[in-house]
């Protein structure tokens, strides 16, 4: 079984993953500190519901990608890229978010939750304020997740296990800070989770061009008084000439091609209109993320910076 596959989700769901137990474990400690341990087990609650609605909302998007795969309708071609496409986009939107802004609050999420969690000390049922931030917090970052894992979906079931090992990954390194108190650098650990972040999600924009360019192909090929959408007669619709094809030389389905796919986004068949999209977005996003980083882009804050060092 080819495991290259399973590294984007594997680095996504680790990055996500170890965001929701920072919230958890800052959570945890702060019901430990004001005597409210009892409240433990709405924490424990809340990661089980929000992994639970992370995966419904998987299984009914891979339910209808597997249904639109399937079915004979003369639409269900065009409806499958689409929707590919789709998730593809939302995804995209939501990991460069996350990327970005989140890096930029990073400083403050420590207070946040804290305030967070005295607020819902202070209300009638906070165990059920407790539940809800816990679940919440799980529930965002496995949508991500989730939504990537959707846009892989012609991969088949082998970016699951990607996903799978990072949430692991997640639990051991959020037990290791907040159980053992064990020291780690998560300053370093979220820099370089970022910079392989922004390569994966760049390389995602080139798939969801090609699944947009199938779409409407697809479609025109329904409605041949429709033809005008295409820009050209090649094998690309609408996303011009070809840069290269590389299959001869260096095939994105063989080692070490499958590996620099999956990591940077390379294709061995590449559009100009991918070609630019991905270098526009790899620079704005990139220049975006790396001001984050600055010294001069974080918030200054009295409390002292959350546990990842960030």
């Amino acid at each position: 079984m080819d495991l290259t596959a399973a590294l984007p989700t594997f680095v996504v769901t680790l990055r996500e993953g170890v965001e929701a137990a920072l919230v958890v474990g800052i959570v945890l400690a702060c019901l430990s500190k004001a005597g409210q341990a009892r409240l433990n087990p709405w924490v424990y609650g809340g990661i089980g519901a929000g992994l639970a609605g992370s995966v419904l909302v998987g299984v009914l998007l891979s339910g209808v990608l597997a249904a639109l795969n399937q079915s004979q309708q003369s639409y269900a071609p065009v409806l499958k890229q689409a929707l590919e496409a789709g998730f593809g986009l939302v995804a995209i939107a939501l990991l460069s978010w996350m990327l970005v802004w989140m890096t930029r609050q990073a400083r403050s999420l420590k207070s946040e939750v804290e305030g967070a969690v005295t607020s819902a000390l202070q209300q009638d049922g906070a165990g059920w304020g407790v539940f809800g931030l816990v679940a919440i917090a799980v529930l965002r970052e496995g949508f991500e997740t989730v939504l990537f894992l959707a846009a892989q979906f012609q991969e088949g079931l082998t970016p699951a296990l990607g996903a799978v090992a990072g949430l692991i990954g997640a639990v051991i390194i959020g037990i290791l800070l907040f159980q053992l108190g064990v020291k780690i650098n998560l300053k370093r650990f979220f820099q370089i989770m970022g910079v392989l972040l922004l390569l994966i999600v760049s390389g995602l924009v080139i798939s969801m061009l090609r699944h947009v360019d199938m779409a409407i192909a697809a479609w025109v090929q329904l409605r041949p008084d429709s033809a005008n959408l295409c820009l050209s007669a090649g094998p690309s619709c609408v996303l011009g000439p070809q840069v290269w094809d590389a299959r001869a030389v260096l095939p994105d389905k063989q080692f070490p091609g499958v590996l620099l796919k999956a990591l940077l986004g390379y294709r061995d068949q590449l559009y100009l209109g991918q070609a630019i999209a991905y270098l526009a977005f790899l620079g704005t996003v990139g220049w975006l993320y790396f001001q984050s980083l600055s010294p001069t882009a974080k918030t200054a804050a009295p409390n002292s910076p959350t546990p990842q060092g960030r």
